[in-house]
């Protein structure tokens, strides 16, 4: 098998090629998409870190300056969403942005959501025991972090059930060359959702609550537009991840029944192990950044102007780091891994994703202790955010 995010069996069986990559072309041009592949941990993670590369290059120069076609006039409601937030911007407004934003979002506060992401995972928890099981990503693992984000931001109840639904059709514009439907989903997508908190976020700014977007109404130097791109990044980034983590982790846990156990008979190792399932089986299986300089990558050099992918996947498996790297161990110490990303672009929200995770993996492992596989999944097509399309199971 090779490198091929289109493929099914790959998605689901890609650590194999990872590992033939970092031994035989860790640094590689994959010409389907134009971009180079990054497989080494060591390279990935200074690469994060390196400021001659970016999510963007529209700080630096044009679309023509750089060698790159125009994006199509249509996309243009989507990005001015997107880059209205911190995630496709460089400093110095990614700098500003990210200032402004955790001035809201503090440790503090964030820490302060536990009892209440507590009772939201008990009472997802306690209804799907209650039913004897079922998909366990539709009923626990994507009703929880989307229920926190939203009453975190404070969307009303009855408005809930629109966001997974535009999340996931936005997401779809990162997957690699996304289809032309893909693209116009994700148009609409973007559109409608920011019609939607322009009009909350305005309510919010003359009748402000204790929510999110009250405090960020709240924040002089934040436009409307940089409010909203914000919301967006926030329940996108606030809950793919974690949905994600679950899924995949509960599927990693059930094909290593001993960690299981093991995990069941010491709670303790939960923090461990939420960590080792992420590096395990990531979500993020890629993250992309331009080349504004010339660099050199283990002896390869890269232009200005080309996209490296740096393999997420492939960094959490790399031996050089990772002890046995194949082998999921809810009890290892020494855990370096990058699912959170590194750099500037660090995920803001990673102590709240402890958190859900915490609560969620906690709360099943008490009230779900005989929980089992009813039959195998099946992976979603998409490859750089990486999930199951449901797991089914029985308690």
């Amino acid at each position: 098998m090779r490198f091929d995010p289109w493929d099914p069996n790959f998605v689901a069986h890609p650590y194999g090629v990872y590992a033939e990559l970092r031994r035989e072309r860790p640094v590689s041009f994959f010409e389907p998409t134009g971009q180079w592949l990054i497989a080494r941990y060591e390279d990935v993670n200074a690469l994060l870190r390196d400021r001659r590369l970016g999510r963007s290059y529209l700080h630096v120069a044009t679309h023509e300056e750089f060698g790159r076609e125009p994006e199509p006039e249509f996309q243009e409601p989507f990005w001015r969403v997107i880059r209205a937030g911190m995630l496709d911007v460089e400093p110095p407004v990614h700098t500003r942005l990210r200032r402004l934003v955790s001035k809201a979002f503090t440790p503090r506060m964030v820490e302060s959501l536990r009892p209440r992401v507590r009772a939201i995972a008990e009472r997802l928890v306690a209804d799907f025991v209650a039913k004897g099981g079922g998909d366990l990503i539709a009923d626990v693992a994507e009703p929880l972090p989307v229920t926190v984000i939203a009453e975190m931001l404070g969307v009303p109840e009855a408005d809930r059930h629109l966001l997974r639904p535009w999340s996931a059709d936005i997401c779809g514009m990162y997957e690699l060359n996304p289809t032309l439907e893909a693209q116009h989903t994700a148009v609409r997508a973007a559109q409608e959702f920011a019609g939607y908190l322009r009009t909350l976020s305005r309510e919010r700014r003359s009748d402000p609550g204790e929510d999110l977007i009250s405090a960020l109404t709240q924040v002089e130097e934040l436009t409307e537009d940089e409010l909203i791109g914000t919301c967006v990044l926030l329940l996108n980034a606030g809950h793919e991840a974690t949905v994600n983590v679950t899924g995949n982790g509960w599927w990693a846990l059930l094909r290593n029944p001993g960690e299981l156990e093991r995990l069941r008979e010491d709670p303790g190792l939960l923090p461990t192990a939420i960590e080792e399932l992420m590096r395990w089986d990531t979500p993020l299986q890629m993250f992309e950044r331009w080349v504004l300089e010339d660099i050199e990558v283990g002896g390869v050099r890269i232009p200005r102007g080309v996209e490296v992918a740096l393999l997420f996947g492939s960094a959490n498996r790399d031996p050089e780091v990772f002890d046995d790297p194949d082998r999921l161990d809810v009890g290892r110490k020494d855990n370096p891994h990058i699912s959170f990303g590194a750099g500037i672009h660090f995920c803001l929200g990673a102590p709240l994703a402890r958190i859900e995770l915490a609560e969620s993996f906690g709360t099943l492992l008490r009230e779900a202790p005989k929980l089992e596989l009813v039959r195998e999944p099946q992976w979603k097509p998409g490859y750089i955010i990486r999930g199951l399309r449901s797991l089914e199971v029985e308690v």
